[in-house]
């Protein structure tokens, strides 16, 4: 019997291949999308868990310097002879290649990615290997050395220190590891070398921790793609349903239990979504293999985060992608055999049954669609943190979607009733008889028409602000980076002669408000009074800076730490002083505290300035005088536009990514209404063949369907207009300030609206082309059989 059912079952794919099509595509573009980004996140995190194993960060304490980020070699024998156990590490760039250069001898197990003894293997060229994994060996020059090892983390090269110190041409270290077990009575730091300052373990900036809002974004628009995907599985399982209702009745009429036809219809289109997941997370393969490498460049620009360029199969994200793709079946599939199983024996045969029977769950989905969006806006209110943020998103996107069917089915009877033409009336009334077919591909529409208006939205307005940032903080024409003092004493000394602005930077990392701080010195001048420009602050905040009697902080510091301005920040143990001002610092993840220089040097007497920004008239020709009368070198000597061409580029980069996946996500919509009008055209041919008996032309009604798939989205699109917008509230005001720290103003691009409108409403006409051809097409003999059987 279980095999006679399901010879049965099957048979209905077998005539209806577009909606076999349709199924097992939905789950392949649903699960693809998840699984991509799952993919993509898996890779940055073993790439990041990869580095930190490798380099020993957050693992160790470290000696660093307190200015600069060189440490003499001197200091480190002067550390080891005062009993200090300390391994030296030295850091580089040599073509792109991250050199870390470690002595093994003295370096902590398994430190470099490398153990020691492979270092200190005996042969020709022990001293002159570079251990890089495969990916990188591709990159190197020709003429460097390397031996492979995949345990390596990606962009990365390690070596005996001595052959480091011989590419990178330096003859001093990066920083020093401080052991795990250190001798009884060692001198005081302080006293050997004030010059160092110790970095406790797992005290810095972890790189997994700063990205993992950037991942939480990217799971987030996985996961809405997921749901745009799985209203197509849905849709076509109840039309399948629908289609098969004759085919139920009459297996149960010959005395199949009720038990039983669940159970084999349950394994049938399990084993279908199977193989639809399957599919889809081959598919989620190659478009994260896609998109891999414009994540890779958005993590190394924003954070510094370096992951692997090429894509590994990992049990973490495709067993992910099956898994959520057969629970979406699952789901799906519950509420569709719970309706067969109430629904009477005979009244599946009656033609609208799947109507009337969807009428309960409507009822049932507005209340949900309500209960949602209350649920959203207490989220808004009175929600805090970034899974409130994401919960709130949720509520909103959901409940609109659900009550989505409900607005329309009473915009379509208010259009009904103001319809005088006897054509005119039946149109709109046949439009709201197909709510509960086309109703889920509607709501996928709406969903991803939304999350392209939020999140358009969303980077126009960071674009915006972030050009007038950078003009705010890019004000000097030349910025110059010196390695020594008397370079610095030089430069300042021929600045003051020339009568030019100089603007001294120099900044030390501390833990203020117990979180890992950079705390910067600034020349208070005109620059900084005629171009900052403050989120909040008191009267005349610069004039306090200046007298050494408030501070600026950056947003990210004075969100996450809950102050504002006239709150105390304790610098030091002895310097305590109020905010001055609030700045807007925007794509910087760490606090920032700014002091006046004076005070700064008061903290920190030994530093002096090796960084400047220089105000010039004619940024070219004082270049050239630096190169030529003070013997800076001009790699030393940067110039505004270049470094904000840069900032451009690795701000386009960071939404190249999202552009994608909203694209992927409106594509994805517009083939849920092409399969859900392909597969609701027979069913509909009840409906029509009445109308075309009366005199109405097939052409004429090919056409009618098409206008009706342009209503349709043009409503889904006035919508997803309002609904959009208040996705980029979110998206500026809440998830922005949770993940990141800053919170971004909101500006409208109502030409960019208009466009996605457009977009929606052309794909809307190629969903319905097919099918209303279709139509125009069919054989009035088709038609006439309507009449000749009772339904």
């Amino acid at each position: 019997m279980i095999g006679v059912c399901l010879t049965a079952l099957v048979s209905h794919w077998r005539r209806n291949p577009i909606q076999l099509f349709a199924y097992l595509a939905g789950l392949a573009l649903a699960t693809a999308l998840w699984s991509g980004v799952q993919a993509i996140n898996a890779e940055a995190r073993a790439s990041y868990d990869n580095a930190a194993a490798t380099l020993g960060e957050g693992r160790f304490d470290q000696l660093l310097p307190r200015q600069g980020n060189r440490v003499a070699q001197d200091l480190y024998i002067t550390l080891r002879r005062a009993g200090w156990l300390v391994s030296p590490v030295i850091e580089g760039q040599i073509d792109g290649l991250r050199l870390v250069g470690v002595d093994p001898v003295t370096a902590p197990g398994g430190l470099g990615g490398v153990q020691p003894e492979r270092l200190l293997t005996p042969g020709a060229d022990a001293t002159q290997r570079v251990f890089v994994n495969p990916q990188t060996a591709q990159k190197v020059q020709d003429g460097l050395p390397v031996t492979i090892d995949t345990g390596i983390a990606p962009g990365l090269g390690i070596a005996d220190i001595a052959r480091a110190q011989e590419l990178l041409g330096r003859n001093d270290l990066s920083r020093l590891i401080v052991l795990p077990d250190q001798p009884v009575g060692r001198p005081d730091l302080s006293t050997i070398a004030p010059e160092l300052r110790l970095q406790p373990a797992q005290q810095g900036a972890d790189i997994g921790q700063l990205t993992d809002s950037f991942h939480l974004n990217l799971t987030a628009f996985g996961l809405l793609s997921f749901a745009v995907g799985l209203f197509i599985v849905h849709s076509t399982i109840g039309l399948a349903f629908e289609q098969r209702r004759g085919m139920v009745r009459t297996l149960r009429s010959l005395g199949v239990p009720l038990r039983l036809l669940v159970k084999v219809i349950a394994f049938e289109m399990m084993t279908l979504a199977a193989i639809g997941a399957a599919l889809g997370v081959v598919a989620g393969y190659l478009i994260a293999a896609f998109l891999l490498p414009d994540v890779a460049a958005t993590l190394r620009g924003l954070y510094g985060a370096e992951i692997s360029g090429t894509l590994n199969i990992r049990a973490e994200w495709w067993l992910s992608g099956l898994l959520i793709a057969l629970l979406g079946t699952a789901a799906a599939l519950t509420g569709r055999i719970w309706q067969i199983s109430h629904m009477p024996l005979l009244a599946s045969v009656r033609p609208r049954a799947w109507v009337m029977a969807s009428a309960a769950r409507f009822r049932l989905q507005t209340q949900v669609a309500a209960g949602l969006l209350v649920a959203a806006l207490g989220l808004a209110l009175f929600g805090t943190g970034l899974i409130a943020g994401f919960a709130l998103l949720a509520c909103l996107l959901i409940g609109a979607a659900l009550a989505l069917p409900l607005v329309v089915s009473l915009v379509l009877s208010l259009c009904e009733r103001r319809a005088r033409a006897p054509l005119w009336q039946w149109f709109w009334a046949d439009t709201r008889q197909q709510l509960p077919g086309l109703s889920l591909a509607l709501m996928a529409l709406l969903l991803a028409v939304s999350a392209n208006i939020g999140v358009s939205t969303m980077v126009s307005s960071f674009r915006l602000t972030f050009i007038g940032f950078l003009d705010q903080r890019l004000a000097p024409e030349l910025f110059v980076q010196l390695e020594t003092a008397e370079e610095s004493a030089a430069l300042l000394s021929y600045l003051d002669q020339q009568n030019i602005e100089v603007l001294p930077l120099m900044s030390v990392q501390m833990r203020i408000t117990g979180r890992p701080t950079e705390l910067y010195s600034l020349r208070v001048g005109p620059t900084y009074r005629e171009n900052w420009v403050f989120l909040d602050a008191i009267e005349r905040p610069w004039n306090a800076v200046e007298a050494g009697q408030g501070v600026v902080v950056n947003e990210q510091l004075a969100r996450r730490a809950g102050l504002w301005v006239g709150d105390d920040v304790e610098i030091d143990a002895e310097l305590t002083l109020p905010i001055a001002a609030v700045v807007g610092d925007y794509g910087n993840p760490n606090g920032q505290v700014v002091i006046t220089q004076s005070l700064f040097e008061k903290l920190q007497p030994s530093m002096v300035p090796l960084r400047f920004g220089i105000r010039s008239a004619d940024p070219a020709a004082l270049r050239q005088k630096l190169t030529t009368q003070l013997g800076i070198v001009p790699n030393a000597i940067t110039d505004q536009a270049a470094i904000k061409a840069l900032s451009m580029q690795v701000f386009e980069r960071t939404f190249t990514v999202t552009a994608a996946l909203n694209a992927l996500t409106l594509l994805v919509a517009g083939f849920a209404i092409l399969m859900s009008l392909l597969t609701l055209a027979d069913l509909r041919v009840p409906q029509l063949a009445p109308v075309w008996a009366l005199g109405m032309t097939r052409r004429r009604l090919g056409w009618l369907e098409v206008l009706r798939a342009v209503a349709l989205a043009a409503l889904v699109f006035l919508c997803a207009v309002p609904l959009g917008l208040a996705l980029a509230w979110v998206l500026l005001s809440v998830i922005n300030v949770d993940a990141f720290g800053w919170k971004l103003p909101m500006f409208l691009f109502p030409m960019e609206y208009l466009s996605l409108g457009s977009y929606a409403l052309f794909a809307a006409v190629l969903a319905a082309l097919w099918p209303a051809l279709r139509l125009m097409r069919k054989p009035p003999s088709d038609l006439l059989k309507v009449f000749a059987n009772e339904r």
